[in-house]
């Protein structure tokens, strides 16, 4: 099955990128060739100059399942690749106290993953992928199985944590009105095989707050970012749906 097809993006340092398109059109597949995860049939991938032939060691992957070990502690989740990487204990154990504190979970250090919320697993998965301060941190739907208000804080504390270190955002979502709030640019994929579409810069000033989402400004690009999607839901849905029906 051909799931991208001549897809051709530049991706800029310390930028928010955002990826939408219908189901089943390449983007999460995407995130994995930019992680060396999966390998192309064609095509090349290069981070800072150098082709991506292998696992890259020099982004971070936030999954959409929360991803944490179960038998690791939320600090000792977050230690993770810091371990692998060879940092003494003590300032392991530093750092990832420090980014529990940034993400509001300080006092949870020793909990278990089936001890924390859904929310707090996630920051928890977020935390995990920042500590090793990455080039480039890939998020695949890191909020869809959250409820709407866990949703939106998170959103809010991703971009405050965002805005303090400039680490380049490649994000993955269906929702239109959470690439608003998020993109620095939104990039719009066809129907299956993915290409570009267009890419959109969002002109909303940062920081942004939960207030901006109420604003003409916000309204503004949502809909030019609807417009453009629209078409290739449906041509998504088209081809999803069943060519005959049978009933007995």
């Amino acid at each position: 099955m051909e799931v991208l097809n001549g897809v051709n993006m530049e991706i800029y340092e310390g930028e928010f990128l955002v990826l939408v398109g219908p189901s089943g059109c390449g983007k999460s597949v995407f995130l994995d060739i930019v992680a060396g995860l999966t390998e192309a049939t064609s095509g090349i991938v290069y981070h800072d100059g150098v082709p991506v032939t292998e696992v890259n060691t020099n982004v971070a992957y936030v999954f959409q399942q929360y991803a944490l070990f179960p038998w690791r502690s939320a600090v000792a989740n977050i230690e993770l690749g810091l371990e692998v990487r060879g940092l003494p204990k003590e300032e392991r154990r530093n750092l990832a106290r420090e980014l529990l504190a940034k993400f509001g979970l300080s006092g949870f250090e020793d909990r278990f993953p089936y001890q924390l919320s859904g929310g707090m697993q996630q920051r928890v998965a977020i935390a995990r992928a920042l500590a090793t301060n990455p080039d480039v941190l890939l998020m695949d739907e890191p909020f869809a199985a959250l409820d709407a208000q866990t949703r939106e804080i998170l959103q809010g504390e991703l971009l405050n944590i965002w805005e303090g270190t400039k680490t380049t955002v490649v994000f993955v979502t269906h929702s239109i009105e959470e690439a608003v709030f998020l993109a620095d640019r939104v990039v719009i994929m066809t129907a299956r095989p993915g290409i570009v579409k267009n890419t959109m810069v969002i002109d909303l000033a940062r920081p942004r707050d939960e207030g901006i989402r109420s604003s003409s400004a916000f309204s503004a690009n949502r809909h030019r970012v609807w417009e453009a999607l629209k078409e290739e839901v449906s041509k998504a849905q088209k081809d999803w749906a069943p060519a005959s029906v049978y009933a007995r």
